[in-house]
């Protein structure tokens, strides 16, 4: 048995980068994106070549196992391992050259597919290939998957764009593979020439041939290519180091035609008929797959047929064409970039979507990516389609129709005997079927060990036999990922969801989405890894701690990936009490980001909070929870004995300030929020009888509002007003009655039973794990808001975290309350409800640019089109940013947090103020988002709100 102490100390003795045996690291990397699951030992993050090898000859010193990973995306379990696993992400992930003219680049197996095409992009060229995790999927897992894309009909797979590899191999050599015997192994020719009869009859031909090596490239009519033989080998024969790619001229414009069909079976037959017409893409997908709001046109199933050329019109031109020539229910041809973009994300995120049949149910991953000659598709998808049904399956296919490749997820019960049972019988039928019409049992990700096992269905017993000799003159000693591709693990066996509880955990949170299972809730997330996504465009805001830090443990995937292992008992063995867990969410933000942009709506932020409520359990908090966490009650003391100016005084001295932030567990570099003088409230009941006869419409009056930026509330009064809305607060006495108070409202019978208090949405218990506190807090608020309940009266919400506390959190944590729904559902945004209840009124037009952010929670949980119509009839024109803006209430203020929260704000909120005109308006609708920019930018952001009721002055 191998001492992995002494394992650890020969690794870090030997190479020069990161070994890392702990806890934290084996659980990142148990799985990828399949159905698997299997325990490291230990994870090495090479700095170069010299350190690969160093690594495996230590490895196969001790007889242990290594496995390469790239971005950990695989779907069929390759991209995991019970060895070392060597992490190419960390340090060999840089482009080291690219030749415009020789149309080359010469790439580190680390470097992700985004990065290569933006350096390509000034030069008209790109990288062909393109799958759907292109923004965080990296080259060298590309070439061990020989990984396709939408763009292949056009451009091929991985292996038709390399030139040549570096590569090391278990035993130390360093080969250049390539074309006509170069870098070959010694043996590797003398067993290639020894089967030729079997190389030129036993591969089928098909565009997306995946499974199995791909031996036959060595015939001597196809140029001995080595370096493409070694694509699609999943890490089993060699280690990649470096690779020389091809680039393609890119089409300096596109069109993109949306094919509508009635049924799946009539997109499914026509994708082969319009390869002719030179598509760069050929995709489809159904409509059990497409969001209700989706703009396309009128169909069950659709085609998206891409077309290029030099010129806009040369591209709309070939999309008409293609238009023309398809037998179509509708079409559509969209040449905007935006528009074209967001059509495309509707079929990018289908691998995450696919996750969720429309009841709710999970669907995994197996049977993810088979491949079919394009001109059988359609009759290959009916008898997919009824062999589901037989073995009582549903799934949703979609994929690379023009390449014969489908993917689907499938409803598969992996959770008990007769359901993994069903899935090894449905696995061998679905192979059966899938060689019967000609196919490949992979298109596009490879076998691992979701389809190894059943290769010789596709291939027979003598070809399997000679893959497992290939194997053997790379890999001799069989170091490189074992059981992956010859001599496999049983399909049903290292599954991922065994080591899970079988019974619900006791939890606070209810989780409607998951039956209120939190084992189900941390299941969501399936290894996408969209949240690894280095960069965001547009909206987006997931995830801003994976792109301050580059970790893995501080990304959405890490996160969800250690909480599963906390469930699993295996590798976290304390529950809930794990430092390694709390450690990996502590950098969560809480932004919520990951509710709307992963495709599987994983919700960190209410795992975040249910761990903390568990974790600190009836022992101490942190400082910054009780100081931060229970804001309210300290700037209700304040505001109750008017010390707002000793507060303020307090904070503006140097050593006492040192004092009270070293106390409350606020980091040095921040400045203490000064409290205003008047809160909100109390400006309300001075200022005379409300104006305004139409609908009523009750202002929330929260935290921040009252006592931080009273402004905001005071310019949100004056413009609902202008709109003719009629304004009240929530009571602050509970009465027998049914009258809808406000903060003046007083009656001489009700107070002498009312209880006092004041609305409060929890956010701040909330985003501290105090949750025991919030529901004391939310129900007394309910108990408040009764009177407004009884009417229809909406409450507006000036605060977006407030807002989204109330809309999701609230009626979550309350699920046995039916009033936190009922509460939920009336939650306005200041824009929501001048739309929906003035839809009348005309704002102020400021013909003024705009810049900032638009708030994490606004985008994820409560929408922003409100917002975009309300400026543009406001005349303030320009896009907000997406990311966060790293402040994030008590996040951005507590020790440790600074550096991190400072560097989400640089990642997209400060470089879009600084390079906005001079005379743009700063929008920040979040009192964090309006700290930050104050404090590190120095610039004074404002309430949409704030901006209309400034202009009314000027009317």
């Amino acid at each position: 048995m191998t001492d992995h102490r002494e394992l650890s100390a020969g690794l870090r003795a030997a190479v020069r980068g990161e070994v890392d045996f702990g806890t934290t690291a084996r659980a990142l990397t148990t799985m990828d994106a399949s159905n698997y699951r299997r325990v490291p030992l230990g994870v090495v993050a090479p700095r170069d070549a010299d350190d690969v090898a160093a690594a495996l000859s230590v490895c196969r010193t001790y007889g242990v196992p290594v496995v390469p990973r790239g971005g950990g995306t695989s779907i069929a379990g390759q991209a995991t391992g019970t060895g070392v696993v060597l992490d190419f992400t960390r340090h060999m992930n840089r482009l080291l050259s690219l030749d415009p003219r020789a149309r080359t680049a010469v790439v580190q197996p680390g470097l992700v597919l985004d990065r290569l095409q933006e350096a390509a992009a000034p030069h008209g060229l790109r990288f062909g290939p393109d799958p759907s995790t292109h923004s965080r999927c990296t080259l060298g897992g590309m070439i061990g998957n020989n990984s396709c894309g939408s763009h292949s009909v056009a451009w091929g797979t991985t292996a038709d764009s390399v030139r040549e590899l570096a590569v090391v191999t278990p035993r130390g050599d360093r080969l250049r593979p390539g074309r006509a015997w170069a870098g070959a192994p010694t043996g590797l020719r003398e067993l290639v020439e020894g089967e030729l009869a079997r190389l030129r009859t036993g591969f089928p031909e098909l565009p997306r041939r995946i499974s199995g090596y791909a031996v036959d490239a060595l015939l001597p009519e196809r140029d001995a290519d080595v370096a493409r033989s070694f694509c699609g080998s999943e890490g089993t024969l060699g280690v990649l180091t470096e690779a020389v790619v091809d680039l393609v001229r890119a089409p300096r414009a596109r069109a993109l035609a949306v094919l509508a069909y009635a049924d799946e079976s009539g997109a499914a037959e026509a994708a082969a008929g319009l390869l002719p017409f030179g598509p760069l893409t050929v995709e489809g997908m159904a409509a059990d797959l497409v969001p209700a709001a989706a703009d396309l046109p009128r169909g069950g199933a659709w085609l998206f047929a891409e077309t290029g050329g030099d010129t806009a019109a040369e591209a709309r031109a070939r999309a008409e064409t293609i238009v023309r020539a398809a037998d179509v229910v509708d079409a559509l041809v969209v040449t905007d970039p935006a528009r074209q973009r967001a059509l495309w994300r509707i079929r990018e995120d289908a691998s995450g979507t696919a996750t969720r049949m429309p009841d709710g149910t999970e669907a995994w991953p197996g049977w993810e990516d088979c491949a079919v000659p394009p001109a059988r598709l359609g009759g290959y998808l009916r008898d997919f389609r009824a062999l589901m049904a037989d073995h009582g399956l549903r799934g949703a296919p979609y994929g690379h129709f023009g390449d014969g490749c489908i993917h689907v997820r499938i409803d598969f019960d992996l959770l008990t005997a007769p359901g993994v049972a069903r899935f090894r019988r449905f696995s061998e039928d679905l192979a059966d079927l899938v060689v019967a019409h000609g196919g490949s049992l992979s298109g596009e990700h490879g076998d691992g060990q979701a389809r190894a096992e059943l290769l010789p269905r596709m291939y027979g017993a003598e070809t399997v036999a000679l893959f497992e000799r290939v194997k053997a003159v790379w890999d001799p000693d069989d170091l490189l990922n074992p059981g992956m591709l010859v001599r496999p693990a049983p399909l049903d066996t290292n599954l991922r969801f065994s080591v899970l509880p079988r019974e619900p955990v006791d939890v606070a949170f209810g989780y409607p989405a998951d039956g209120g299972d939190f084992s189900a809730a941390v299941r969501r997330c399936v290894g996408v890894a969209k949240c690894r996504t280095t960069s965001v465009s547009g909206p987006a805001v997931m995830c801003p701690s994976f792109r301050a830090t580059g970790e893995e443990q501080h990304s959405t995937r890490g996160r969800a990936r250690l909480l599963h292992e906390m469930l699993a008992g295996e590798l976290v063995t304390d529950g809930w009490r794990s430092t390694e867990v709390r450690d990996a969410l502590d950098l969560c933000l809480s932004c919520k980001g990951c509710r709307s942009d992963c495709p599987v709506e994983v919700d960190m932020a209410t795992y975040k909070a249910e761990f903390l409520h568990h974790h600190y359990a009836g022992r101490r908090r942190p400082a910054a929870h009780y100081a931060m966490g229970w804001l309210p009650v300290w700037l209700g003391w304040v505001a109750r004995t008017r010390s707002a100016g000793a507060a303020n005084a307090l904070a503006s001295v140097g050593p006492l300030a040192h004092v009270v932030k070293r106390l409350g567990g606020i980091a040095g570099a921040r400045e203490i929020p000064r409290v205003a003088g008047e809160t909100f409230t109390r400006w309300w009941r001075g200022r005379g009888a409300p104006s305004g006869e139409g609908k009523l419409v009750v202002l929330w009056p929260d935290t921040f509002t009252e006592h931080l930026s009273p402004s905001v509330g005071r310019a949100a009064v004056r413009v609902l007003e202008a709109a003719g809305l009629r304004v009240a607060l929530p009571p602050t006495l509970r009465p027998g009655g049914r009258p809808v108070g406000d903060a003046r409202s007083r009656s001489a019978l009700s107070l002498l039973a009312a209880r006092r208090g004041r609305v409060c949405c929890g956010l701040t218990y909330l985003s501290t794990g105090q949750l025991d506190r919030a529901r004391t807090v939310l129900r007394r608020t309910l108990d408040l808001l009764e009177p407004v309940l009884a009417t229809d009266a909406p409450l507006v919400v000036l605060e977006p975290s407030c807002a989204a506390a109330l809309r999701t959190d609230t009626p979550e944590l309350l699920h046995d309350d039916p009033r936190a729904a009922r509460l939920a559902a009336r939650v306005l945004t200041f824009a929501e409800v001048l739309e929906r209840h003035a839809p009348d009124w005309t704002p102020p037009v400021l013909n003024r640019p705009v810049t900032g952010q638009t708030h994490c929670h606004q985008h994820a949980v409560l929408g922003e089109e409100p917002d975009r119509r309300l400026r543009a009839a406001a005349g303030l024109t320009g896009e907000l940013a997406g990311g966060c803006c790293g402040l994030a209430g008590n996040f951005g203020f507590e020790e440790g947090h600074y550096e991190v929260s400072r560097a989400c704000a640089e990642d997209q909120l400060l470089p879009s103020v600084r390079k906005a005109p001079e005379e743009a308006v700063v929008l920040a609708d979040g009192f964090s988002c309006r700290t930050q920019l104050e404090q590190l930018a120095g610039v004074r952001g404002r309430h949409l709100a704030e901006v209309l009721a400034a202009a009314l002055e000027k009317e």
